[in-house]
Parts: C-alpha cells; sequence; structure tokens
C-alpha cells in the first residue's frame, strides 16, 4: 500500500505527462511489484508466494543476497536493482509497446517507499551495507512498529487507505482531467 501511495503522491506532485493506458496500467503493476521486491531477500516472502515455483526459487537465490535485510535494503540495492530492472525493462521494451521509462519509475517508486517504510520497523535498515548498522525511525528501536503487529495491521495499514482515500478526493480534478486529457488512445 506504501508503493501506491507513494505513486500516487507523484502523480499529485509532478506535471503530468501523455501516456498510453496501456503505459499506466503497466506502470501501476510496475510498481506494486516494485513495493515487494526488496524482500527478494527472504524465501517466505510474498512475492514469492505469488509466482509458481517461487517458494523454490526463493530458497536459491537467498543465499547470493546474504539474508532478510540486507543487501536489497540498502543504497547499494536501490543501485543494483535499479540498473538491474532498467536492463529487463529495456529487455522487455521489444514485446511490451509501453513507455518503459515511465514503468521503470513506477518500479523504482515502489522500491524506495518499501525502504522508507521499513525504517520505521523495529529491525530497521542497514542502509550502508556492508557495514553492519541498521538506521530507523525514531532512533529508539523500542518506538518503532513491529512488522506485522497490530500497529500495522490497525493504524499504518488503514491509515495508508485513507491517506490514498482523502488525497483521490482531494485532487479528484487532477486525476480526472488526467484520465481526460493525459491518457493516449
Amino acid at each position: 500500500m506504501s508503493a501506491f501511495t507513494a505513486l500516487t503522491l507523484t502523480v499529485i506532485i509532478l506535471p503530468l505527462q501523455h501516456i498510453t493506458l496501456a503505459t499506466g496500467i503497466t506502470a501501476v503493476a510496475a510498481n506494486l511489484v516494485g513495493g515487494l521486491t526488496p524482500d527478494i531477500d527472504q524465501p517466505t516472502a510474498k512475492l514469492w508466494h505469488d509466482i509458481p515455483a517461487g517458494t523454490i526459487v526463493g530458497r536459491i537465490i537467498d543465499p547470493f543476497l546474504g539474508g532478510h535485510r540486507t543487501i536489497s535494503h540498502s543504497i547499494i540495492g536501490v543501485v543494483l536493482f535499479g540498473y538491474l530492472s532498467k536492463i529487463g525493462l529495456t529487455a522487455l521494451s521489444h514485446v511490451l509497446l509501453v513507455n518503459m521509462t515511465f514503468v521503470w519509475w513506477a518500479f523504482m517508486i515502489g522500491f524506495i517507499s518499501h525502504i522508507i517504510m521499513d525504517l520505521f520497523t523495529h529491525e530497521g535498515e542497514p542502509l550502508l551495507f556492508p557495514i553492519n548498522f541498521h538506521f530507523g525511525f525514531p532512533p529508539l528501536k523500542e518506538l518503532r512498529i513491529k512488522t506485522g503487529g497490530i500497529i500495522e495491521k490497525l493504524i499504518v495499514f488503514p491509515g495508508l487507505i485513507l491517506i490514498n482515500a482523502y488525497l483521490f478526493y482531494a485532487y479528484y480534478a487532477k486525476f480526472l482531467d488526467f484520465l481526460k486529457h493525459y491518457i493516449v488512445r
């Protein structure tokens, strides 16, 4: 939900661009995948359960990424996954007739939003990996939320839904203008 919220904020803040409907749909999908991708280093992550034989692939990849909340949750990981996703999307651009620049940015917005949200969790993030220091906000670990805990389920997730509802209500005219004038048919 944080990935979608970040994408919604991006649409509100930045000037509207002309895109095809296919690009818009693909960008939203890429954003949601980007929001799950940092957890690629966890074989039990939702991302692996959503693809066929994913848990097997997750167990194979896990040792190469160093375990959960290591490289994929760091600045190096942002650069690495940004570069690899750019290569993958460039290869796909020969098959999919969408603007891969928009799709890539949507993916990265999702990826980075995941990392930002994990800064608020009890575990924190190793932003300077390979240095084994976990950053978090607030600095006192005891004041952060537990991943999958009651605060996340009852406050954070519903809060993000309410934020999205408010943003769509408050910026209804901009979203309507986008749908009417900026989606190229």
